[in-house]
Formats: C-alpha cells, sequence, structure tokens
C-alpha cells in the first residue's frame, strides 16, 4: 500500500519501530494520520505484531505534551476517555 511505504504511514511505521506507542490522537496531532485504524492493519497484515491495549485519554495528553503544546477543552474527563494505544509486540 502506498501510504504505508511513504508519507504519513512511513512515519507512524517509523514511529512504532521506535519502541513509541500510538493512540489515534497522537497520530491525527503529530502525523495528520486520520484513519490510524487502516495503517494499522496494513502493517499487521505485512507480518507486524501489533498488540492494542485501552488507555486514559490522560496518557495521550501527556506524552503529546512532550513534542507540542496540546490543551484539552477542561471540562473534559480525560482520566475517564479511553483510547486505543498501539505498539510492538515485545
Amino acid at each position: 500500500m502506498r501510504s504505508i511505504k511513504y508519507g504519513v504511514g512511513l512515519a507512524v511505521r517509523e514511529h512504532l519501530a521506535s519502541g513509541q506507542p500510538i493512540t489515534r490522537l497522537e497520530a491525527i496531532m503529530l502525523f495528520g494520520v486520520s484513519n490510524l485504524t487502516h495503517i494499522i492493519s496494513s502493517l499487521r497484515k505485512e507480518g507486524w505484531m501489533i498488540e492494542s491495549e485501552s488507555v486514559p485519554y490522560a496518557r495521550a495528553v501527556v506524552r503529546l505534551n512532550k513534542q507540542i503544546v496540546f490543551h484539552p477543552p477542561e471540562n473534559l474527563p480525560i482520566r475517564e476517555i479511553l483510547l486505543t494505544e498501539y505498539r510492538l509486540k515485545k
């Protein structure tokens, strides 16, 4: 698939290969990826062993703020909202 070999798909691939987890929020904010599940599915078809886990939105916010300034709305319950986090299986 072209988007995996080049561009944003490659950015997600390199991010995961470096040992970093990724959520849809991070994919959108860091790489402009709107359909992370499609990229993850394609990587799995290529043989990548990727595991997923539900994590609090707050965890992604903390990671994002190490690279960019991101402030979710103050009334958003970031500890209760769950996101799917993807990472390479060890």
